[in-house]
């Protein structure tokens, strides 16, 4: 699977690590995430590809708000407590 700008992943690593967040810069072997609560899209955290698991979940970043985003990333969670 290909890592992908919109792309929602999991952190494996770190104080975030078990949070799904969703992939808002690519940059070498890092990128920059964003869960619109702690990490908003206007400042995204830095993390390491090494430290996220990736899901086949993409989202449309182009006018998606925080808000938008605290919620698609809820629905997410619940999905897979159903698991």
């Amino acid at each position: 699977m290909q890592l992908t700008e919109g792309m929602v992943v999991c952190a494996t690593a770190g104080k975030e690590k078990g949070s799904f967040m969703v992939v808002t810069q690519l940059d070498g072997n890092a990128v920059y995430l964003a869960d619109g609560k702690h990490r908003t899209l206007n400042k995204p955290k830095r993390k390491n590809v090494k430290h996220i698991q990736l899901t086949r979940k993409v989202l449309v970043l182009e006018g998606l708000t925080d808000r938008a985003l605290r919620r698609k990333l809820q629905e997410r969670d619940a999905q897979l407590e159903g698991i």
